[in-house]
């Protein structure tokens, strides 16, 4: 594209040239299709997930997919579509698709936190789904307003009418019933709001949502879900003894299946809670992997019906069944040979539903536009309503559902390197705290759930798509705490200038970790400059593998003139494979003696080193480089790519692992 804007400005210096121009403006006709044809394999190269994604954003800008005559208002179908995005992401800290969330909420948020056209008198549990993206942009931008508009979702939930065992009415309009939808509207944002808000006491109603809803629509027979329930047993589509509609939907079960792999990550290992989630999640995968159909991968609109007359394959059933199947086995809530199922799923969707036009937009077809249980004689819940409703291609709904199944797809591979390990975060010799918009003191900077400049959001992320578990110490370690983990992650110890009760390092906590190392533990220290960390106390720890940490300050930055911190990597070292342009400010640097090695250097300078110790390993580096400022896509401009080298560093870690302890 380079050569290509050379030619343009070839004519325009050429403008009174006329025998000149008229050679260039040939040459320009006859490169004009390459530069065309160079745009679309580059974008075919590019993942699914990507290729919808930036489709989506010319197709639907600011997250609007209704025609220009159609009242656009708070949904949840943005609200699935923004997840997609959300995901994609994070899975690729491409900035592009933070803005488009962004662009896509703040037209509807108020200074004051006030949500246009959102109706809390409605009740409707559908409102509730776009609330995980307010939390989103509260963590990111820290902007309180997102905070506001999320307690006003939060409150609904105070005085949201129940069903007299406590569970949630589907909306106002449709009293008195549960429907499989309501959970994926609302549980996932009520657990991302307790944890974020420490409000632990709500996890409890959650597991009975779910719980409920598996009581009442379960069947025994096939484990499969009916689609709703109605207590008073009178509505038209209503059992009169159980109260339940008479069809399995798929995307209905879609819909559940997904709430409960999106809001298991927020529960605590010792809520008992957990425990029931995860086996109403394993009973619906077997149920969901005994009706995928053998030939296609796929699933029946009608789950059951496979030969019935008009039923059909439909996509965002599939889309959703194969991202619950993929992330439950991510996470470790499924059995390993869900992978198998989620695969043939997924080739089915590409090889079905996934066209590309010769512009290179893509399209999903054949998603069911609406389905719901209602009064009137249409909605009756019988089988030829269910497969008579119109299908459609590019349903944001759908959309929404196949860019979390590709994201998760694409992690797929990844997954698997470092299942069933645990990456454990130091947050006692790093303990810095402030106050969020609620008043609460929480713990940030270098932490997971920090999701703003300072954080490591993305890469608590990225190392869950390589299957690791994260997790955080909020205390002084000991072996025990330790031995919990096969990770210990310790970076940029407080000084007094940034914590005025810093937690520094003593020898009493550094022969504790020392001693867990030589039991086959593995350490890792990423030190920042003397101003902004602890070096003189952290080197207690760090000497004991042969490490020092230099008070020096390399890669001093001014401003936004990024080429101070600008490292180029060759690609061709035991780190990086490929060649990376790294951003790292403000860095220190190691002096090593053994048993210490480098393992990186730059201008003379060792960056990363790595040392024996025992049975285990100690990796030191200079600088906590993958941040969210300066990994997450929205500050950096290319060609900087910390995000990029930060998937080889983290595979690099892994291999670092002792070979009891590692999958390679």
């Amino acid at each position: 594209m380079e050569f290509f804007m050379s030619i343009c400005i070839s004519v325009h210096r050429a403008i009174f040239s006329r025998s000149l121009l008229r050679r260039v403006f040939v040459c320009f006709l006859f490169l004009l299709p390459c530069c065309v044809a160079f745009d679309a394999l580059e974008a075919q190269s590019l993942p699914w997930s990507q290729r919808m994604s930036d489709t989506t954003i010319k197709r639907w800008p600011n997250g609007n997919y209704l025609p220009k005559d159609k009242p656009w208002a708070w949904n949840y179908e943005l609200g699935v579509l923004l997840q997609g995005m959300d995901d994609v992401w994070y899975h690729t800290a491409d900035g592009a698709y933070y803005s488009y969330i962004k662009d896509s909420i703040d037209p509807f948020i108020n200074a004051d936190g006030s949500i246009s056209t959102y109706n809390a008198g409605n009740n409707a549990l559908d409102d509730l789904v776009l609330g995980r993206e307010l939390l989103l942009l509260y963590g990111v931008t820290q902007n309180a307003k997102y905070y506001k508009a999320a307690v006003l979702l939060r409150q609904q939930l105070n005085t949201h009418p129940r069903t007299a065992d406590g569970g949630f009415w589907h909306k106002q309009r449709y009293p008195q019933q549960m429907w499989l939808d309501g959970l994926y509207m609302a549980e996932p944002f009520y657990a991302q709001y307790a944890v974020t808000f420490h409000e632990p006491q709500d996890f409890a109603d959650i597991t009975k949502q779910f719980v409920l809803m598996e009581e009442h629509s379960r069947d025994a027979k096939t484990g499969l879900l009916y689609h709703g329930w109605d207590e008073t047993k009178q509505q038209r589509w209503a059992d009169k003894s159980t109260g339940i509609s008479p069809n399995f939907w798929a995307r209905g079960m879609g819909w559940y299946m997904m709430a409960l792999v999106d809001t298991l990550p927020y529960y605590s290992q010792d809520d008992p809670g957990r425990e029931k989630l995860l086996a109403i999640l394993q009973r619906l995968a077997v149920a969901v992997a005994k009706y995928q159909d053998k030939k296609s991968g796929l699933w029946y609109e009608v789950v059951d019906k496979p030969k019935e007359k008009d039923n059909y394959l439909e996509s965002s059933a599939a889309c959703m069944f194969t991202y619950a199947l993929a992330k439950g086995v991510r996470l470790g809530y499924l059995p390993q040979s869900y992978s198998a199922n989620a695969s043939r799923a997924y080739a089915g969707i590409l090889k079905q539903f996934v066209s590309v036009d010769a512009d290179g937009a893509v399209t999903l077809s054949k998603t069911v536009k609406a389905i719901g249980l209602g009064t009137d004689a249409v909605h009756d819940g019988s089988y030829k309503y269910y497969v008579s409703q119109d299908v459609v291609s590019n349903d944001p709904k759908g959309v929404g559902a196949f860019l979390m199944a590709s994201t998760e797809m694409e992690a797929a591979d990844t997954a698997r390197l470092g299942r069933g390990k645990t990456i454990l975060l130091d947050a006692w010799f790093n303990s810095q705290t402030r106050k969020n918009a609620a008043g609460q003191v929480v713990s940030y900077h270098y932490k997971w759930d920090d999701y703003s400049n300072s954080g490591y959001s993305l890469f608590g992320h990225l190392l869950r798509e390589y299957g690791l578990t994260t997790d955080t110490l909020y205390k002084a370690p000991t072996i025990q705490d330790l031995n919990k983990a096969q990770i210990y992650l310790i970076v940029s110890p407080d000084n007094i200038d940034w914590n005025k009760n810093p937690h520094y390092m003593n020898e009493p906590d550094a022969t504790q970790i020392a001693d867990w190392v030589k039991q086959g533990g593995t350490l890792v220290m990423m030190e920042n400059d003397t101003t902004h960390a602890d070096l003189d106390h952290f080197n207690i720890l760090a000497e004991h593998f042969g490490m020092h940490f230099n008070s020096v300050l390399r890669n001093a930055v001014d401003g936004e003139k990024y080429e101070m911190g600008r490292i180029d990597v060759s690609g061709d070292g035991q780190v990086f494979h490929a060649p990376h342009v790294l951003f790292m400010k403000e860095i220190c640097t190691l002096t090593l003696k053994e048993p210490a090695t480098a393992v990186w250097s730059n201008k003379g300078d060792v960056l990363l080193a790595e040392a024996k110790y025992g049975k285990g390993r100690v990796i030191g580096f200079v600088d906590p480089w993958l941040y969210n400022e300066y990994a997450d896509g929205r500050k950096l401009p290319k060609p900087y790519d910390n995000f990029d080298g930060g998937k080889e560093y983290v595979r690099w870690l892994l291999e670092q692992l002792p070979k009891a302890h590692s999958y390679f």
